[in-house]
């Protein structure tokens, strides 16, 4: 028999299995006395000090069955908490326990990414006729905004509790010419939890000067839990006809290459490993998938449907809606097992895999993709939505 998410929340419930607020211990919750399964407001705790002593603080919240901790350090999601088909909670995001472990050695793990999420080739741009040098810090390009990118500077964090929605948001002021890009940008973005356990991410951002922008989340997910293994059997659909295919650098080269006939095709789910080893020059050069999917949808309004991802084994799914053209699916191709997670395990290669929704990688050197210019006067505004389920 399949079961639904609120089948399943609602079991949780009445097992004693919702969350607690900070330790993930279970304790007994009645879905009567509160508006949602779960429904926990913000709660802040110190995480840990910076070496010039500034404070980062953890804040976590629950709602509709789900759970979060978020660091204000890089808007960083420590761990998500979803339920399997029998009720049982696992935290399916990749992690680190120590703010020193995030700041010495992270790649990247849950966090918010900007000003420009993926690379931007020889970390250079030309923008109304003035070119721009970047922080280079991914071989000769700039990777995720550089040496100190927004995963690696102390958030503004404003908890809210409206409605029926819990929530953060999120603020950071970038300077003009941090990392090398021009114009002081102004970023707000909003990370709530719905009644239904949804997590919705907001990004808004204004500059004073013409600038490039590409806002999105780094969150490492594996559906059977962290360090549980290899996530070579999540089977993903991606709603994508084309990908872009990358040189040595895992720059763009410009083309729009089809799916068809490759391992690049997911417009049907398969298993993530079915095709991981087939051989593709692309997946040699890669050392598996670490590519741009172009959307079928395109830019749109609001966030539609655009990927699906399955854990056969807890039953977990992940559903990603999008009003961006680009999903980057990495397969978690240099985890190398130097790091320890959350859970007391190691990290080893393809243990988790991203899904960041974006535009294009390296968008500002190639006219022919989606635009990523943002002018004075203008308002850049994007959406993801992650909802959680079994099946």
């Amino acid at each position: 028999m399949e079961l639904n998410r609120r089948t399943v929340i609602a079991g949780a419930a009445a097992a004693g299995l919702a969350a607690s607020t900070l330790g993930g211990t279970a304790q007994a919750a009645s879905s009567a006395a509160r508006p949602s399964p779960g429904r926990e407001k913000p709660v802040k705790e110190l995480f840990g000090r910076l070496p010039d002593g500034t404070q980062v603080h953890r804040w976590s919240l629950a709602n509709g069955g789900t759970r979060m901790k978020v660091l204000s350090y890089g808007g960083i999601v420590q761990s998500l908490e979803i339920p399997d088909r029998h009720g049982r909670y696992a935290n399916v995001s990749l992690g680190l326990d120590t703010l020193d472990a995030y700041v010495e050695s992270s790649p990247y793990f849950g966090a918010l990414i900007g000003r420009y999420g993926n690379r931007i080739g020889k970390g250079r741009f030309t923008l109304d006729g003035t070119t721009y040098q970047l922080s280079v810090n991914d071989g000769d390009n700039s990777l995720h905004g550089g040496a100190q990118g927004f995963d690696k500077h102390v958030w503004d964090v404003e908890p809210f509790a409206e409605g029926p929605d819990v929530g953060l948001r999120l603020y950071r002021t970038s300077p003009d010419g941090e990392m090398g890009y021009p114009g002081t940008l102004r970023v707000k973005v909003t990370y709530t939890l719905t009644r239904h356990g949804e997590w919705r991410i907001d990004y808004e951002a204004t500059t004073d000067r013409p600038t490039v922008v590409n806002l999105t989340s780094h969150v490492y997910w594996n559906l059977a839990g962290e360090g549980s293994g290899t996530v070579e059997d999540h089977e993903l659909m991606i709603a994508a006809s084309r990908y872009t295919p990358t040189d040595p650098g895992l720059i763009p080269t410009g083309e729009l290459a089809r799916v068809a006939g490759t391992p690049f095709d997911f417009r049907r789910a398969k298993p993530i490993g079915q095709d991981l080893r087939a051989g593709h020059p692309q997946q040699v050069q890669a050392k598996g998938y670490d590519h741009n999917w172009v959307l079928d949808k395109g830019v749109t309004t609001r966030p539609e449907p655009i990927a699906t991802l399955r854990d056969p084994r807890s039953g977990r799914t992940l559903k990603i809606a999008t009003d961006q053209p680009g999903l980057q699916f990495y397969s978690g191709n240099f985890l190398d097992g130097t790091l320890t997670g959350t859970g007391g395990r190691t990290y080893r290669q393809g243990d988790a895999l991203c899904l960041e929704t974006q535009h294009f990688p390296d968008s500002p050197n190639h006219a022919h993709f989606p635009s990523t210019v943002l002018r004075p006067g203008r308002t850049y505004r994007t959406t993801t939505i992650h909802s959680f389920g079994v099946r």
